[in-house]
């Protein structure tokens, strides 16, 4: 409701301009409290140790991360710049003591920095790009980029909303009542993008037949008529969901390569199983993969090392 004088494109364009979802790092659990604000600029305590290998402890106020992150044994770190010093004075710290810290949200921030440019190198933002992505939920360009957004029906205002929450090609997608306002066209094509949709989807929804029909697992929040505490009650095929992580499973073992944020392919380094460990059916899938390398003139290891 606060940029109706917006058009859908230009909507889109200025909510992801310079690769950052300005909608998410507004929201009200990206904000701080006063009691935040006021316990992050607390000094915190360093270990540093000077040329000689002296170690000592000093007391520096973080001023701010800087949007740098890494992954050190497991655990993410985060740069930070301290008040009053230089970039060179700049180190990573671990997640777990900025947490202890009070900088939660500042990490918060910077993750979802991270997580939109990387999807930011998939499509660029441009004009021509934002009208074909928004047709694609079916809001003609008429409506899409030549119409004002406070001239647009309730219907069309909830395409854009769903246009611009897949722009950057998350992996999870979470609905809130996607049902209101919908034709029944509108409906059917809904459904059949989440049928499609190879990411995680989550729905809060009143419309049983709807939810039912797409979603395998359902948690239902029902208050309780005694204590008027509100429980979640899980259901669905279970027998479904055990297959499906299976499924998932396999898939993952038996891929050889990965793509990573970036587009980077990344090789995955398969475990070698020697003979005596294989299987009668490994065996026989080795045996025929060893005598088509050893037709083909290609190199193949040893009787007791199988590729």
């Amino acid at each position: 409701e606060q940029h109706l004088e917006k058009t859908p494109n230009e909507y889109i364009r200025w909510r992801f301009q310079h690769g950052d979802d300005k909608e998410a790092l507004a929201k009200d659990t990206m904000q701080l409290t006063d009691e935040e604000r006021e316990k992050v600029k607390e000094p915190c305590t360093f270990e540093i140790e000077d040329d000689k290998g002296n170690k000592s402890k000093v007391k520096w106020r973080i001023e701010k991360l800087t949007g740098g992150r890494k992954t050190v044994k497991k655990e993410t770190e985060y740069e930070v710049q301290f008040v009053g010093m230089t970039y060179n004075s700049n180190r990573y710290v671990s997640a777990t003591k900025l947490a202890k810290w009070g900088f939660t949200k500042h990490m918060l921030v910077v993750d979802e920095k991270v997580a939109q440019r990387a999807g930011a190198f998939a499509t660029p933002l441009t004009t021509a790009n934002a009208e074909k992505h928004l047709e694609d939920v079916g809001l003609d360009k008429e409506f899409g980029t030549h119409t004002r957004m406070s001239a647009l029906s309730g219907g069309q205002k909830v395409k854009v909303v769903i246009a611009a929450a897949m722009w950057a090609l998350p992996h999870i997608v979470i609905l809130d009542e996607p049902t209101n306002y919908l034709d029944r066209d509108s409906l059917g094509a809904l459904a059949g993008a989440i049928r499609t949709y190879e990411g995680g989807v989550v729905m809060i929804t009143h419309n049983n037949e709807f939810c039912s029909a797409l979603c395998p697992e359902t948690w239902l929040m029902q208050k309780d008529a005694a204590d008027g505490i509100a429980e979640c009650n899980c259901k669905g095929d279970a027998e479904w969901m055990a297959k499906a992580s299976k499924a998932s499973v396999q898939a993952a073992v038996q891929l050889d390569e990965i793509t990573d944020a970036l587009g980077n392919v990344v090789k995955i380094e398969k475990e070698k199983k020697s003979k005596d460990k294989m299987s009668r059916k490994e065996k026989k899938q080795a045996e025929k993969i060893r005598k088509a390398k050893i037709a083909n003139g290609e190199a193949v290891s040893s009787d007791d090392d199988w590729d």
